[in-house]
């Protein structure tokens, strides 16, 4: 069957380049939302636990409680639970979800430098740590997030000023309301190389766990490494004669007599629909022959097993799109292989 390889190696020298930027692997949040940007939460966050990290950040509730025993501490960025939760905190993104959340929970208040996507607005923080401390929570965390940390424009820096502004607020509020001031983060990957003089408590990190980063010249160019690649196994083999066509429509017409392999990888699992128009090449150089199929694709040869991608830049570039998307898009049901 086919199956994801997830390079410990890779991944731990990643997680170094990370931590030496910071200052110390005690500051890293690893983002591990969306089951590990398609890595497996769950091995993600045990060679997170192996390295060292003490804390993560997910997307949701449920995704805290299948990791909530690896972590001393979790946040969840896009949920709201129940009941209280040990070791989780909530990301509050709108004032009005602060009467929501559980009394005597963990949050953080995400406040809009910017990017106006989540978050309350400046002017909001004294109301916001107000309601907090009525509501009976625990104000463990101030953070944001940038917008363009990974354009050359003047925009990180601006934002960067907004969040030092963001943070005397902060304090300022927390001493007059007997708060306990709490810990500061708004750096994502991009942020994280492009600063010299780290001053947050933590940072967050997320694509740049996982090997990639889109910072270009004459910004930083850290040399991460992929963590995963994908595998294929064989379906079937067979001698495809000259004219012959292979798939749906018989987009691929064999120039001359070869053999040809199917292998046990689609759309239904996560990888994007090739339709089979230009040239797309797989790791071994190999060019896809035809449409992929929702659970199968064909290739020229016999090998018993193919690696699909061992780099998602490629096939990103291919589809016009991001590596995000094709590594989130794996299907969970794929099997994860630590090496």
């Amino acid at each position: 069957m086919s199956y994801i390889s997830i390079s410990r190696s890779n991944f731990f020298h990643n997680l170094d380049l990370i931590s030496a930027q910071i200052g110390s692997k005690d500051k890293l949040f690893v983002v591990l939302k969306d089951n590990a940007y398609g890595h497996g939460l769950k091995e993600m966050a045990n060679l997170s636990k192996e390295y060292g990290i003490k804390q993560c950040a997910v997307k949701s509730v449920n995704e805290a409680l299948k990791v909530k025993d690896l972590f001393p501490y979790i946040l969840v960025l896009s949920d709201l639970p129940k009941v209280k939760l040990d070791n989780v905190g909530i990301a509050i993104n709108d004032i009005n979800t602060i009467t929501k959340i559980p009394k005597g929970s963990l949050v953080e208040l995400k406040v809009d430098t910017g990017m106006h996507r989540n978050g309350i607005k400046p002017e909001d923080i004294q109301r916001a740590i107000e309601m907090v401390k009525q509501k009976g929570l625990i104000l463990r965390g101030v953070f944001s997030h940038f917008r363009s940390a990974d354009e050359l424009t003047s925009e990180y820096f601006w934002q960067r000023e907004n969040f030092k502004e963001v943070k005397r607020e902060v304090k300022r509020v927390c001493q007059e309301l007997s708060v306990k001031t709490p810990y500061f983060h708004s750096h994502n990957s991009a942020a994280i190389f492009r600063n010299q003089n780290f001053d947050d408590d933590f940072a967050r990190s997320g694509i740049s766990i996982y090997g990639y980063h889109y910072l270009s010249y004459p910004l930083p160019n850290p040399p991460l490494k992929p963590v995963l690649s994908l595998w294929a196994e064989k379906l079937s083999q067979r001698e495809l004669k000259k004219g012959e066509r292979v798939g749906y429509g018989g987009i691929f017409e064999a120039k001359r007599d070869m053999i040809v392999s199917t292998y046990d990888i689609g759309y239904g699992d996560g990888f994007f629909r090739y339709n089979g128009i230009g040239e797309l090449k797989v790791a071994n150089n190999k060019p896809i022959l035809g449409r992929v199929s929702m659970d199968s694709m064909t290739l020229e040869g016999e090998s018993d097993k193919v690696c699909l991608f061992n780099d998602a830049t490629n096939l990103a570039n291919f589809f016009d799109t991001i590596t995000y998307e094709i590594i989130t898009n794996l299907s969970p049901h794929i099997k994860r292989v630590i090496v």
